[in-house]
């Protein structure tokens, strides 16, 4: 699978990690969304549908 970058896209880590560097980090692009592991920020990122990604919180959040 290819490395995905997002240059210049703006990430930003949910108000409930506490502050630490173990979560994840959302970049809301034109038609995607980005998200990548803020532990391994060079790693790359997923690139998903903001469909999928709106099915991904609801699951999250029913657990």
């Amino acid at each position: 699978m290819a490395k995905v970058e997002f240059p210049g896209a703006a990430w930003r880590k949910s108000s409930y990690s506490g502050g630490g560097n173990d979560c994840v980090e959302v970049a809301l692009l034109a038609e995607r969304v980005g998200v990548r592991d803020s532990k391994d920020r060079d790693a790359g990122a997923l690139s998903v549908s903001p469909s999928g990604w709106r099915g991904l919180l609801t699951v999250v959040g029913r657990a």
